[in-house]
């Protein structure tokens, strides 16, 4: 993700616009950025008085599915449902896609063996085998 750009610079941005009446269009060229940004900069100022860059909330942080136990409690009543018939019946509106990563999460499989180790066989048995 790029870097936003430095408080300084968006106050002379505004200051140019603002106090010495320069157009939008010519404060684009003058310090080479878009016109939609200085027009995102004097939204924001006109709505928060401010002009102030967004804090970066970085991905991940924000669980749909905070306590695991309650959840492998539901996983046990409702674990013959499809993904989506469990989205709908969690308490909270969540995607199949959430309800997905929560069950490999706590490692919950569907196969009626799940295999401990990746390879049961080793190759010189498969070959055995074909021969």
């Amino acid at each position: 993700m790029a870097n936003p750009y430095s408080y300084d610079f968006r106050r002379k941005v505004i200051e140019a616009i603002e106090l010495n009446g320069l157009k939008k269009s010519e404060a684009s060229e003058l310090f080479n950025i878009s016109r939609n940004t200085i027009n995102l900069w004097l939204k924001r100022f006109a709505e928060t008085g401010d002009f102030q860059a967004k804090p970066n909330q970085s991905p991940g942080h924000n669980q749909k599915i905070t306590d695991w136990e309650k959840f492998r409690a539901f996983v046990k009543v409702h674990g013959d449902k499809t993904q989506a018939q469990m989205a709908q019946l969690w308490e909270d509106e969540i995607s199949a896609r959430t309800i997905s990563r929560g069950l490999e999460k706590i490692g919950f499989t569907r196969k009626k063996r799940p295999m401990v180790i990746k390879n049961e066989t080793s190759t010189n048995e498969v070959r055995l085998l074909l021969r």
